[in-house]
């Protein structure tokens, strides 16, 4: 191949599923498999990004929906970036994830900057509904490889 060589990615989708507890614990643990997945395949989208992100998600879904069911994280690695879902026992839509509304912030709040953040910082998001409740998502791009000065 002539010229610098891109980043190798996944040709075929890459996907992880898990069941995490409905508890705060479910952050980090979802911090961890995204930041491991992406890191196994040396995947081009932005790690950190994708923690940050699905730890709002998480967290979402543990302060927002009741009961103890334990709430799933799907992270699926594309060609063209990742997908990250959290799916909860909630039929109900996840507030202003795809429309904001209300102005910004309060800037005194501890709360309601975290739909905020998924919306300006992933490429896309959405929920849609399940068998049992919703599924809330983000996409990222692939970052393409920066080429360091010799």
């Amino acid at each position: 191949m002539n010229g610098p060589a891109l980043q190798e990615r996944p040709s075929a989708p890459a996907s992880w599923r898990i069941a995490l507890p409905h508890s705060a614990a479910a952050v980090p643990v979802a911090r961890a498999l995204v930041r491991t997945a992406l890191a196994e395949l040396e995947h081009g989208a932005d790690s950190d990004t994708a923690e940050l992100l699905t730890a709002e998600l998480v967290a979402n879904a543990v302060e927002h929906t009741a009961g103890r069911s334990p709430i799933e994280l799907v992270v699926e690695l594309l060609p063209t970036g990742c997908q990250v879902e959290v799916h909860d026992p909630d039929p109900a839509p996840p507030g202003d994830l795809t429309r904001p509304h209300g102005g910004p912030p309060d800037p005194w709040q501890e709360h309601g900057r975290g739909l905020l953040l998924i919306r300006a910082l992933s490429s896309s998001c959405g929920h849609r509904p399940t068998e049992t409740g919703k599924a809330v998502w983000f996409r990222l791009p692939v970052v393409p490889h920066q080429r360091r000065p010799s």
